[in-house]
């Protein structure tokens, strides 16, 4: 089930955002990416992540990543298909535009907004692609994702909370936290993080939830079959399926 090129495959690092508002190089985003699955996670430098808006200024999605090529005069179309968002849903796909400048850097210009991202492969990021699904007590898999690219591991467990009904069209996380305060902490319950995964441990760089931030987690990963895994320790123990698993 691999339908990503593997010039796209591993951990890419933004390290450039250009909008008709202006730069940012100070955020950070890690975009991992396996032979179909996808997660990212973006951090705002100067965001109090002591404070609900502040959290809510964080981003993190996952899914499947399509590459296509409908204009052979274009360059070819990246889109990433979101099963999971920190954000509310957005009204536009998320899609651009990818002209990769050497093997180790890929620019990203946008299909329906302007702006222009600069991606960095991370070294160490390459070999391993795991994506796991974990399963429920029904023995059903859930949205919960769990990432490997290499030396990297990111975890996505989704919000259990629905979104308000009064959900206008775009609206951030920021604004909903805002109208709705005494939603606050049940719409901020949502887990992404990101990690350099080596011999069993994931220690964790940046999470959305700011308290995982530089714990050591055990995470020993074990192949069941084919469809099956299991993590024996640590914060993601308990049975997963296997969507993709390349070592």
């Amino acid at each position: 089930m691999s339908s990503v090129p593997a010039r796209y495959h591993g951990v890419w690092a933004r390290t450039l955002l250009e909008t008709p508002e202006g730069r940012d190089t100070t955020t950070w985003v890690r975009w991992l990416q396996t032979g179909l699955w996808h997660g990212d996670l973006r951090v705002p430098a100067d965001a109090d992540r002591q404070a609900a808006e502040g959290r809510a200024l964080q981003q993190g999605f996952a899914g499947t990543t399509r590459i296509a090529r409908p204009d052979p005069a274009r360059p070819e179309v990246c889109t990433w298909q979101r099963c999971i968002d920190v954000q509310p849903p957005r009204s536009t796909p998320d899609e651009g535009h990818m002209v990769f400048e050497t093997p180790e850097r890929v620019i990203e210009t946008g299909i329906h907004g302007r702006y222009l991202e600069v991606w960095e492969r991370l070294p160490g990021s390459l070999g391993q692609r795991i994506a796991l699904a974990r399963l429920g007590a029904d023995g059903q898999p859930t949205a919960e994702r769990l990432l490997v690219a290499g030396e990297y591991l990111m975890h996505h467990r989704p919000r259990s909370a629905a979104w308000p009904a009064d959900l206008k069209p775009d609206e951030t996380l920021a604004e909903v936290v805002r109208r709705h305060p005494e939603q606050a902490q049940a719409l901020l319950d949502v887990d992404v993080a990101f990690g350099r995964f080596e011999h069993g441990v994931w220690t964790v760089e940046r999470a959305t939830l700011p308290a995982l931030e530089g714990q050591a987690v055990p995470c020993a990963l074990h192949r069941l079959d084919a469809l099956h895994a299991r993590v024996d320790r640590g914060l993601l123990a308990g049975e997963w399926q296997v969507l993709e698993w390349s070592m």
